[in-house]
């Protein structure tokens, strides 16, 4: 078997987890057996940490995959897939390691199993270095659904940073196929809101903090919308252990949505939070891309395994970005091309088009 595995240098480009995910949720999907090494060569603690053995571990479990290598601090694995069927799963950090960046490896395989499936992702829901659950559902689910399929995702539980213990259940059917996107048109931004959250033993006032210095923030430059960021104190029990941050989301015309996240922590100020979440929010809009910076390269596998052209106008593209079109190229049929926009009135503007040429991945259980 060893002589047609695909081999993948995990310490190239990105260097991180996002190399695992993309390209072992693609060897699931594609049937090619897979040698990674080099796992994280280049971070200060290298190889598996809790959240990619994880995720590592459902995507075996999905298809009857074999993996081996899979151990804390691993820095080479070998994976065979079998096939994906659907049913409940679940996926344990046992850390506060992100549930999103499960979802992240897991999800692209479920859309191509045998027959619906339900996922349970335990651990940090609002985690740093990934995207916090708040975003899953308010950003990144509604663009994902564009390219033809649903999912629904409920959050149990939250869990914060140290000991994570935050639940989240997604549940989806397979699909035939997916469709291409076409994101090019930005439109104008139609309406702001979001929500500022504490949990455990913090009060209700750093949430009001948070949310008051966002608007404030935002109104220096957009002055004539209405801006609401709900003040939130997640019920006792339905979180785990405190925390506190905030999601700013920026609603265009044209259906788009970009977003700024910030997260609190001991010793950083409220006003801080906000103000951190809302000027991410203004340079995510100040592009004039139809995705943010975090949605940027989420898609990029969805596009790969879409039958058809897809097409989304970007702001800068970031290294996690070219990291997962890397991959995605490497593992897949699908052709990706980057190209700087040239419409844009203002030539200091810096949009991209990225357009991807999609495998037309075919459910074969369906």
């Amino acid at each position: 078997m060893d002589g047609d595995r695909v081999e993948i240098d995990g310490g190239i480009m990105e260097g991180g987890g996002q190399i695992l995910r993309v390209s072992t949720a693609l060897s699931c999907l594609l049937g090619l057996p897979l040698r990674v090494r080099r796992i994280r060569a280049g971070r200060s603690q290298p190889g598996l940490r809790p959240q990619h053995l994880s995720g590592l571990e459902i995507v075996r479990d999905l298809c009857d995959g074999k993996l081996n290598g899979g151990e804390i601090g691993s820095t080479e694995i070998t994976f065979t897939p079998g096939k994906i069927k659907g049913g409940t799963h679940i996926a344990d950090t046992k850390t506060a390691g992100s549930v999103c960046l499960l979802m992240q490896v897991a999800m692209p395989c479920v859309l191509f199993a045998a027959s619906p499936s339900e996922l349970h992702f335990k651990g940090g829901t609002n985690a740093e270095m990934a995207p916090q659950i708040d975003y899953t559902v308010m950003v990144f689910k509604p663009i994902v659904e564009k390219f033809n399929f649903k999912f629904n995702c409920d959050i149990k539980r939250r869990g914060y940073y140290p000991q994570g213990g935050g639940e989240v259940v997604v549940q989806m059917s397979p699909v035939k196929e997916l469709s291409p996107i076409n994101l090019t048109e930005r439109g104008t931004v139609t309406k702001i809101y979001g929500r500022a959250f504490v949990a455990g033993a913090l009060p209700i006032k750093l949430a009001k903090d948070m949310s008051s210095a966002a608007v404030r923030c935002i109104r220096r430059e957009i002055r004539d919308l209405y801006i609401n960021i709900q003040p939130v104190r997640e019920p006792d029990d339905q979180a785990v252990g405190t925390g506190s941050g905030i999601i700013i989301v920026a609603e265009t015309s044209t259906g788009c949505l970009l977003a700024g996240s910030s997260l609190g922590k001991r010793g950083k100020n409220a006003d801080k939070v906000g103000i951190e979440a809302a000027e991410k929010l203004l340079q995510n809009l100040k592009h004039g891309g139809t995705v943010d910076d975090s949605l940027q390269d989420q898609l990029i596998i969805f596009m790969a395994l879409a039958k058809g052209v897809s097409r989304v106008k970007s702001g800068p593209i970031t290294l996690h970005t070219q990291t997962a079109i890397h991959f995605a190229e490497q593992l897949t049929k699908a052709k990706f091309t980057v190209t700087k926009s040239e419409e844009e009135e203002d030539p200091s503007n810096d949009t991209y088009i990225i357009e991807c040429q999609g495998m037309g991945m075919i459910n074969p259980n369906l």
